[in-house]
């Protein structure tokens, strides 16, 4: 099969040969249509996302396409069911394999480009805003990279299920659109700080959850800028990873929940887990067109290498999406 490669001295991708995978008694092999960008796929470029032990080296942690094959103890699917879902590498390629338990139905009506945006940063996004934040009704959540692609799902889910969030982005057209979303404050951290601003929407209360991306450059902040009980969920380290002269006190006095999270470290159990929860309580809000995936482009994978100096310049709003075409 054909499938996207690195080279290791320039970093450029390029599409060449690679051995087609093949399908065990509990798997799908998987014809791909479509497949997305995702920030650990340009950490693993550069030598920074150490791929886990079994997986695929080949970039893709989505993908939605036709199952061709199915193993012998499969019965839930069929050869020619249309499925989409979390792989932990592999995406950027023809073929894929993954276990049944894993794949997500594509909803009726919804291309391949659309479902392919859809695995990595809803599951992302429900995991981290219900499964991990315990995000209630009425609560606030402030989301750092609002328009990210887990920024965007994560605004849907939070409106969706009754709560307000808070966003920051570094541009007005970033902001725009996730008020557009359903967002209830917008926050630009180019020219404003957060906290201060957290501190005025809040009337100094703070917010309850926090979403963030960034890491070392925000954890200050962060921390001030939580209620009593507040959680904090770290989901990446884009600043840095270590902090400065961290004082303890207020983890004490406010009760806070610091908790790290990656999704593609997580067990096939887990993960067997939180897509069931996904498919049962978010795929109906996005086959009836509720929530839907943000897309910023789509684009052939044999403009692998545009779409990817697209995200390393934080230029896209949602996700950027290649066609195996």
């Amino acid at each position: 099969m054909r499938a996207v490669q690195i080279n290791m001295d320039s970093k450029e991708l390029f599409i060449g040969n690679d051995i087609k995978p093949t399908t065990r008694d509990d798997e799908l092999l998987i014809k791909v249509h479509a497949t997305a960008l995702n920030r650990a796929d340009i950490l693993q470029k550069y030598g920074k996302y150490p791929v886990p032990p079994g997986a695929s080296p080949i970039l893709g942690l989505e993908m939605s396409g036709i199952i061709e094959e199915i193993g012998k103890n499969v019965t839930n699917w069929k050869i020619g069911d249309r499925v989409c879902g979390l792989l932990p590498g592999g995406g950027y390629a023809e073929y894929v394999s993954l276990p049944s338990q894993l794949a997500i139905p594509i909803p009726d009506g919804m291309t391949f480009e659309e479902a392919a945006a859809i695995p990595e940063v809803f599951l992302t996004a429900y995991l981290n805003v219900f499964e991990l934040g315990r995000l209630k009704e009425k609560e606030t959540v402030l989301i750092h990279a609002g328009a990210s692609g887990v920024g965007t799902a994560a605004i849907q889910l939070a409106k969706e299920f009754g709560a307000n969030s808070i966003v920051t982005a570094g541009t007005k057209e970033k902001l725009d659109a996730c008020l557009q979303l359903g967002a209830k404050h917008t926050i630009n951290y180019k020219n404003q700080n957060f906290q201060s601003e957290i501190d005025k929407i809040t009337n100094g209360k703070g917010v309850d959850l926090i979403l963030d991306f960034v890491g070392a450059d925000y954890f200050h902040q962060n921390i001030q800028s939580l209620n009593t009980n507040g959680r904090l969920i770290l989901i990446g380290t884009m600043s840095g990873s270590k902090i400065n002269e961290f004082n303890l006190l207020p983890l004490l006095m406010k009760r806070i929940s610091i908790i790290g999270s990656t999704l593609r470290s997580q067990t096939l159990d887990q993960k067997i887990y939180l897509t069931n929860q996904f498919t049962k309580h978010v795929l109906p809000f996005i086959a009836s067109k509720k929530i839907k995936p943000v897309i910023d482009s789509i684009v052939s994978w044999n403009e692998v290498n545009e779409a990817h100096h697209r995200m390393e310049k934080n230029l896209n709003i949602g996700k950027i999406v290649l066609k195996i075409d």
